[in-house]
């Protein structure tokens, strides 16, 4: 979007928002706004219902995992050490206009936020794969399941300490006629791509 309808934006997100909007951040043509978990359900319908902003449509929902990286750059403004973050893409057809929402979950153990799926039903899956590659729980999903990994799979394979060989190996058994797990038979190995390229190598040669 152009500077001034940034700007225009920003504005009508500050006036319908108040003190609900903990910070608000403009780069690469985009506006980002964080959110503290106990406001998400309050700002979400406000964005949804409010005719100045009219976001109907949520494109994405993804999680974040920050780990040990503490660094209070742009990507984790205001993160103060909280590990996950839950990130909304939201598109308002009425207006054109695109927003970024993040919030920082508070517990890092039990990271936990409130689902927006009666505000905006397209939520229901992308929040069950947050829920399945992250372990972030979204309270009152009506059908929190893994959606993306095995039944009884352990762990959560996006979070930063989770093996790149996973924990186990999964194989068909021809005498069980089933699929069966057993222990890991990958040597853990780290991998350097090696990439030769000619010196002119995509250079216009007229």
């Amino acid at each position: 979007m152009t500077n001034s309808r940034l700007e225009k934006l920003a504005a009508a997100l500050q006036q319908a928002l108040g003190d609900q909007l903990a910070d608000i951040n403009q780069a690469l043509g985009e506006l980002t706004i964080r959110v503290r978990p106990e406001d998400l359900l309050g700002v979400a319908q406000t964005l949804q219902s409010h005719p100045d902003l009219s976001f109907e449509t949520l494109i994405d929902l993804c999680g974040v995992d920050f780990s040990e990286y503490t660094t209070d750059t742009h990507a984790g403004r205001g993160r103060e050490g909280r590990r996950f973050a839950v990130v909304y893409h939201l598109l308002s057809v009425t207006h054109n206009y695109r927003l970024r929402m993040r919030v920082f979950v508070e517990d890092d153990e039990l990271p936990m936020v409130d689902s927006v799926v009666n505000i905006w039903p397209s939520v229901n899956w992308f929040e069950r794969e947050a829920f399945d590659l992250y372990g972030i729980v979204f309270g009152n999903h009506p059908d929190l399941r893994r959606i993306l990994t095995d039944y009884g799979f352990i762990g959560n394979p996006f979070r930063k300490d989770f093996p790149l060989s996973g924990h186990v190996e999964m194989s068909y058994d021809p005498d069980q006629k089933r699929v069966v797990y057993q222990p890991l038979t990958i040597e853990p190995r780290e991998i350097t791509p090696y990439v030769i390229r000619e010196e002119q190598y995509g250079r216009d040669e007229g």
